[in-house]
């Protein structure tokens, strides 16, 4: 499968911290890899948008779709983000 990242992952990947971005580095391999591959703990997060979501670390995530015969990667940051923006919708 091929990767294509989204302005808006490439903004996030950035600003990240550099161990996140090697881990993410060597997670986006084995997603290209395998979907299934156990580190990822790939999951589908959104059914109605086919979003998914995927570990870079313990606590950092990123999110990505299935288009034809590519990852669209959206948008990667801590887990506790996630949780934040649920509490103030």
């Amino acid at each position: 499968m091929r990767l294509i990242h989204t302005a808006k992952f490439e903004k996030d990947y950035s600003a990240a911290p550099r161990d996140v971005q090697h881990a993410f580095d060597k997670q986006e391999r084995f997603l290209a890899a395998n979907l299934q591959h156990p580190s990822l703990h790939a999951k589908k997060y959104d059914e109605s948008t086919g979003l998914w979501q995927a570990r870079v670390n313990r606590s950092w995530r990123f999110y990505f779709t299935i288009e034809g015969d590519a990852y669209v990667l959206h948008v990667t940051y801590p887990g506790a983000r996630e949780t934040e923006s649920s509490a103030s919708a």
